[in-house]
């Protein structure tokens, strides 16, 4: 029985990836993840926003100067506030890249560094480059830029993430993947176009925080936070579709709950599948478990290895590749009884 696959230029011993998450923030957790089974690991990002957050809160509670600047001592001295922001940075980017360095020495399966890319700016290339000097096999890039920007010009958001593929691709020698959202108006070409800049692979989808609302108390509450089976549909509808129309490797990424999971994905086209709820719900032995299931489901079939079958269900080998294209339910969608309308 055969589970390897290549993702990224690297060879995994099976397609299950622990995908970043707090159960990714530790040598310890890692290592965990690894001896239950883990092909891959996506260290938790290190987060632009969280670096920007911190700064501003530091500025509300320093104190002024006369002038009403805001200063802070360092080492002894007075210094200017913007310089906080230079020793916050590289307090969290040192330690990333600790974690980095000694989750290498302590893996023997790919260790991929990841970056949350929030803000429009090219200090993140700064953070990509340490990381790669740290001994990352590969970088994920998780980018979304909320629409929430009204005064964002949607083609200049558009062609941030063409500028970041050219920047990374031209800098790093390591592997590097894109982990994008499903919002675009022009999904399909935009996943082909963004696969065809040198990047090694795609990883569709991030997932987002989602509010809540108490209506008790009136007042906004962490909500939805782990993802649940059903989330698997957006992500394996684009797979299939996009498998064998991209010049990288694709990922699935969120629903990724149980072992039919990870094969319906591979048979729509991934080289990979990641996972983080399940983690969270059920330990790292979840992975041992859904391998067992992989396994299982392809000697019933008759598979010596992922190639057997991967793809096999993806829009241009289907038998019915329109099924993929369809959004609205057809009343003959559900057969000649119990349609759905």
């Amino acid at each position: 029985m055969d589970t390897s696959t290549r993702y990224l230029g690297l060879e995994l011993k099976n397609p299950i990836i622990a995908g970043s998450s707090g159960m990714t923030s530790s040598v310890a957790k890692v290592k965990a993840l690894e001896e239950q089974g883990a092909g891959a690991v996506v260290l938790k990002s290190i987060f632009e926003e969280e670096v920007a957050l911190e700064y501003t809160d530091f500025i509300k509670s320093s104190p002024k100067n006369a002038d009403g600047k805001a200063y802070f001592e360092y080492e002894g001295r007075i210094s200017p506030i913007e310089y906080y922001q230079y020793v916050l940075r590289e307090e969290n980017l040192k330690k990333y890249v600790d974690l980095v360095g000694e989750s290498k020495k302590a893996l023997s399966i790919p260790v991929i560094a990841s970056i949350n890319c929030f803000l429009k700016s090219v200090e993140w290339l700064s953070y990509a480059k340490h990381l790669a000097a740290a001994g990352a096999d590969a970088l994920e890039l998780n980018m979304f830029f909320p629409p929430t920007d009204f005064s964002a010009e949607p083609a200049a958001t558009t062609a941030f993430y063409f500028e970041t593929c050219a920047a990374v691709t031209e800098k790093l020698d390591i592997p590097v993947a894109l982990k994008i959202s499903p919002y675009f108006t022009d999904l399909g070409p935009m996943i082909q176009k963004l696969s065809r800049t040198g990047i090694g692979g795609l990883v569709l989808f991030n997932r987002f925080y989602s509010p809540d609302i108490n209506i008790e108390k009136m007042e906004l509450t962490p909500g939805f936070v782990f993802s649940n089976p059903a989330e698997l549909a957006l992500s394996l509808r684009w797979v299939a579709i996009m498998a064998n129309k991209v010049d990288c490797d694709l990922a699935a990424s969120t629903g990724v709950h149980d072992g039919a999971a990870v094969v319906k994905q591979l048979l729509a086209g991934a080289a990979a599948v990641q996972t983080a709820s399940c983690l969270y719900k059920n330990g790292p032995a979840h992975i041992a478990t859904m391998l067992k299931a992989l396994e299982a489901w392809m000697t019933a079939k008759g598979c010596r290895g992922l190639a057997d079958f991967r793809g096999k269900l993806s829009q241009e080998q289907s038998t019915d590749p329109s099924i993929y294209d369809r959004t609205q339910f057809m009343r003959y969608f559900g057969g000649k009884k119990d349609h759905l309308t």
